[in-house]
């Protein structure tokens, strides 16, 4: 599972569910040259956590993949987002199938082979009418591995699950979130997170940073690092660098 690089930090996320390589490079190009931003995922299992972690505002989904089949992990993408938009692809086009993709919650079904614009006319008529593309646009989203935060309604998510943060938590996040693997120092932090250069021992930034730990690390990989005598450091989980 992999996200593709070249669209802005804040673009409209298309989860892309596929395991030939082919159909998924070429699908990957054509959200990225339409301004989004692509994941790719190659089977079902995969896609599921990354879902959690991305936050997708779309789903391109294949019925036949090497685990779980499309209905099964469209079921388990309704539970956990009921309003989540979901384009079927697959080379099943009888009657039957398309009801049982539809039953299950697909928004959309397009058979292969198909159409690349095709496609992509029936995804973005599924963010326009979801209204998903314009929240998007105004909504700047920061995502770095499995943490996603939500500017403009100061929410955010690790695994896909809510993490409640106090107003200074969230700032504080925020301001090492534009920084990813790099190492900030108290001044720093207290310059543009509090706006002062008080506390010139540094332990409001500390006492921050432990609360901030607490809610973002507790029982997951940690991505919030102490760089002893140089000050902190945040990074995806399982990035050693």
């Amino acid at each position: 599972m992999s996200a593709v690089c070249g669209a802005r930090e804040d673009a409209v996320r298309v989860l892309i569910v596929d395991d030939e390589p082919e159909l998924t490079e070429l699908l990957s190009w054509a959200v990225t040259e339409a301004g989004w931003r692509p994941f790719r995922a190659e089977d079902g299992h995969s896609a599921l956590t990354l879902a959690r972690g991305c936050a997708p505002h779309a789903v391109v989904l294949d019925w036949m993949l090497p685990d779980l089949d499309g209905v099964q992990v469209l079921r388990r993408l309704r539970y956990e987002n009921a309003r989540l938009p979901v384009l079927m692809l697959t080379a099943r086009d009888a009657l039957e199938h398309r009801i049982d993709a539809l039953s299950a919650g697909a928004d959309d079904y397009v058979t292969k082979p198909f159409s690349l614009e095709e496609v992509m006319l029936r995804l973005r008529g599924l963010l326009r009418r979801s209204g998903v593309e314009e929240t998007a646009a105004d909504e700047p989203v920061r995502v770095l591995g499995d943490l996603v935060l939500a500017e403009k309604t100061r929410q955010v998510q690790r695994g896909g699950t809510p993490v409640a943060l106090t107003a200074k938590e969230f700032d504080l996040l925020r301001f090492l979130m534009s920084h990813p693997r790099q190492v900030l120092s108290k001044a720093q932090i207290l310059d543009h997170v509090w706006n002062s250069s008080f506390d010139k021992e540094g332990n409001l930034v500390e006492v921050y940073v432990y609360g901030l730990r607490g809610k973002i690390d507790k029982g997951r990989a940690p991505m919030i690092h102490t760089v002893r005598g140089a000050g902190y450091v945040i990074r995806a989980a399982g990035d050693g660098a």
